[in-house]
């Protein structure tokens, strides 16, 4: 099968070579330690601050495409939730067109329950509230693929759920998503498993296959437990004073 996404990418000391692919309707999970490389892949990925000539969309060379149709290609979303425009959620969301489609502004305001606050300024609302609105304009173009920093941070349990929930349907239509976590708990609603550890690509697995791995415990140094995570116990040995 030919991948939605072929990429061969690096910024090195930050993060090392690698080949990367994703299939259409393909969920993959992006994990990794603080400073691990994740934010770095995904901007690669994105042909922000470095070269992406190496980076194919559906066969199409992402420094080649006009504006318009790279907006049809790939969405991404950073992390940073620090908005300071005064704009209405409703103009937000409309800035992820690259033709107005008011009817496709208003679909997005309902499924991520913000028709509400369409009209309030999006500097006005929470963190949570904020997150869903850059989720929507990210999704507004309805792109090929899509590169989420940190989509479910400071979100509520009930609204990660979700979204996830979202992203599994627009998954189904044949987008494909690469998403960064920290919650390791939701990586079976995964496909694979991308692991970064000081920036190399240490795994790519499915989820349980992952989980039991000895690359997992090395680069986390935790184990399950009946609370949920525990640290193995050389990882508390070396962490002592």
């Amino acid at each position: 099968m030919t991948p939605l996404l072929s990429a061969e990418v690096a910024a090195p000391p930050r993060l090392q070579a690698m080949r990367l692919e994703i299939l259409a309707g393909e969920k993959i999970a992006l994990i990794g330690p603080n400073g691990s490389g994740k934010t770095t892949l995904l901007r690669a990925l994105a042909g922000i601050d470095d070269d992406a000539s190496s980076v194919y969309i559906q066969g199409e060379s992402l420094t080649l495409v006009p504006p318009a149709r790279r907006a049809k290609l790939l969405a991404f979303l950073p992390a940073s939730r620090d908005v300071r425009w005064p704009i209405p959620v409703r103009d937000v969301v409309a800035l992820g067109l690259a033709k107005p489609d008011p009817a496709r502004v208003d679909q997005l305001l309902k499924r991520l329950r913000l028709t509400d606050l369409a009209e309030r300024p999006i500097d006005r609302l929470s963190t949570g509230e904020r997150a869903r609105a850059l989720l929507a304009r990210a999704l507004a173009d309805r792109p090929r693929l899509l590169l989420l920093d940190e989509p479910l941070s400071n979100l509520d349990p009930a609204w990660a759920l979700r979204t996830l929930d979202l992203l599994d349907g627009i998954a189904s239509e044949g987008c494909g998503i690469a998403l960064a976590l920290h919650d390791l708990s939701l990586i079976g609603r995964f496909d694979r498993v991308w692991m970064l550890d000081h920036g190399r690509l240490v795994a790519d697995l499915p989820p349980a296959k992952l989980l039991a791995s000895p690359e997992f415990a090395s680069v986390f140094e935790v184990e399950p437990a009946s609370t949920g995570w525990a640290l193995r116990p050389s990882a508390d040995r070396r962490s002592s004073p």
